[in-house]
């Protein structure tokens, strides 16, 4: 197994860090800088930024947000929201990320996944793919896009699936049940995704014990482990979470 890395994730509206429960209700986690600066310091391995907004207002990640954060950190930053062309991605990863996170604008023309992975590397392309429990599709999982607030009706297994098929270097599964609520990342979707797929997984939604981030490792089979609320409200500390993970056998980076 490869070392297990932490990704402290900064969802960003209007220039904050927010946190919310299933996408909504949000609450203010602090400056985006601050926030970054204090994560590398802890330790992290990777930090996200996800401008939560773009989608559902039609525009791009604000430029701004991601200069000043990637200015002042050395760890990998991947950037996701509003990101709909290749000029999209040449702006973000201009302005000082090193991957971008995709996902409305893939499942809308996933074309744009094979051309950014032949443009940009595949290693710079990731995938993000949010979902809610529909048992009427194959897998149970149903695609959902906009922010979590419009689902499409495919199965987001298979749609992984086709997106490490188009060049996808990694894939981010939230699941809008366990989204915020720090009750648990949903395992049997990290783990339907990650059995579906030979690229790194990202867990995300829902950490809120330490047990919690074992268990996206040993049961969920993930790579990557993100997480927002128990970092920002400050419950763990990155290094605290490390070191759990490695007292129970996990090699971390």
């Amino acid at each position: 197994m490869e070392a297990v890395k932490i990704m402290p994730c900064l969802d960003m509206k209007n220039g904050r860090v927010v946190k919310g429960v299933h996408f909504v209700d949000l609450t203010d986690a602090g400056d985006p800088v601050e926030n970054a600066v204090y994560y590398e310091k802890e330790g992290a391995h990777e930090l996200a930024m996800l401008d939560i907004a773009a989608t559902v207002e039609n525009r791009a990640t604000r430029l701004e947000w991601v200069r000043n954060v990637s200015s002042v950190i050395s760890i990998p930053l991947t950037v996701g929201g509003g990101i709909a062309s290749l000029e999209d991605i040449r702006l973000v990863l201009d302005a000082g990320a090193d991957t971008v996170s995709m996902n409305s604008a893939a499942v809308k023309n996933p074309e744009l996944v094979r051309k950014a992975a032949e443009t940009f590397g595949s290693e710079r392309i990731t995938v993000a793919i949010d979902a809610r429990r529909n048992q009427e599709l194959p897998s149970g999982f149903e695609l959902v896009v906009s922010g979590g607030t419009r689902p499409v009706g495919r199965d987001a297994v298979e749609w992984a699936r086709q997106c490490e098929d188009f060049g996808a270097g990694v894939i981010l599964p939230t699941s809008m049940d366990g989204d915020g609520t720090q009750e648990g990342y949903d395992i049997p979707f990290t783990k339907a995704i990650s059995s579906a797929v030979h690229v790194p997984v990202i867990a995300s939604g829902g950490a809120g014990t330490l047990e919690h981030f074992y268990e996206a490792v040993t049961e969920g089979g993930a790579d990557i482990l993100l997480a927002a609320s128990v970092f920002h409200f400050r419950r763990f500390r990155i290094g605290e979470v490390a070191d759990y993970l490695r007292g129970r056998g996990i090699v971390v980076a």
